[in-house]
């Protein structure tokens, strides 16, 4: 209970950095993710494609694309993948973009979304 509540705490400390500041690292985490799936794309069945500030990820078989996007607004990464929409907050401890309910890491995220849709294992 304890760990929830300073995960809680971190996140809204996090959630006070300016929009200069959420632009520049949220662009950071995507070029970051996106060499990171660019390079697993040429090992497993997925195109990757970073335009106008998004992230998409397309599956042939079975068809499916994810998103991911910066939602400047609330300052928030927002990923759609597996039928589900997922709210990623600036953790300033962990130095990233984190899913407050798991605590998994924007990277963490997509390799889990990534190995539930192609039923395999992929490293990012």
């Amino acid at each position: 209970m304890l760990t929830a509540r300073l995960f809680s705490a971190r996140i809204k400390v996090a959630s006070r950095m300016d929009d200069q500041e959420f632009k520049k690292r949220a662009d950071e985490a995507l070029q970051a993710l996106y060499k990171r799936l660019a390079a697993a794309s040429d090992e497993a069945e997925f195109e990757v494609d970073f335009n106008a500030g998004a992230l998409t990820v397309e599956f042939e078989s079975p068809p499916a694309r994810f998103v991911v996007s910066p939602n400047a607004p609330v300052h928030q990464i927002w990923v759609s993948a597996l039928s589900k929409s997922f709210k990623l907050d600036w953790d300033l401890v962990e130095n990233t973009f984190v899913l407050p309910a798991s605590g998994q890491t924007l990277t963490e995220l997509m390799q889990d979304a990534l190995n539930k849709q192609l039923g395999e294992e992929v490293t990012l």
